[in-house]
């Protein structure tokens, strides 16, 4: 039986951490990629062993829905960032969108794994936060003038579904700067009573 100290303890849990994360951030580049990546790779690409990948993730399905989760809980603490980084708020609104939009195409290519019933819960958790940021975005433009106030947050997500099912081309990246501006028209009115 091997000795631990609780100092030995606490730094297999760190380096258990620091693993978990690797093979997580592995897996969202490789996924973007191709969907289909075996998870020898993903390992490999996270300088960790195949056992430890499935120590912690026992299955694929597992897998890809820490990744999507990681992705989305990352998103949704951005959006300061974002308004910061830009001097306009509709386009923090825009590039906050396009990133949504290239997590939700990924895990749309990730198929049946995300149909399960832990995927469905995994993705209803995400509304809560995803809907808080939308709404600092729509905030700041309301501030700024370019969408009209009273535009509920949860229905400005529905109406920008549009950008994970435009082609991930550059005809797709067109299509959607159309749609875009569609959209930003519409919400400079007031919603309907």
């Amino acid at each position: 039986m091997t000795d631990q100290t609780p100092g030995t303890y606490g730094t297999q849990r760190k380096a258990a951490a620091r693993n978990r994360v690797a093979i997580i951030e592995a897996a969202h580049e490789l996924f973007a990629a191709d969907p289909l990546v075996p998870l020898n790779d993903v390992a490999k690409r996270a300088g960790v062993g195949a056992g430890t990948l499935y120590r912690h993730f026992p299955t694929r399905q597992d897998l890809i829905l820490a990744a999507y989760e990681h992705d989305i809980e990352r998103l949704t603490t951005t959006a300061d960032d974002v308004l910061a980084r830009h001097s306009s708020a509709k386009a923090a609104f825009i590039e906050w969108f396009e990133t949504l939009s290239a997590y939700i195409r990924i895990k749309h290519g990730l198929g049946d794994a995300l149909h399960s019933a832990a995927a469905q819960n995994v993705i209803s958790d995400s509304w809560a936060p995803t809907t808080a940021a939308v709404k600092k975005l729509v905030d700041a433009c309301v501030a700024e003038g370019t969408i009209a106030p009273g535009h509920d947050p949860a229905d400005i997500i529905m109406l920008m579904s549009f950008l994970w099912r435009v082609a991930n081309d550059d005809e797709g990246a067109a299509q959607g700067r159309r749609l875009i501006a569609a959209v930003f028209s519409g919400l400079q009115a007031p919603p309907p009573a």
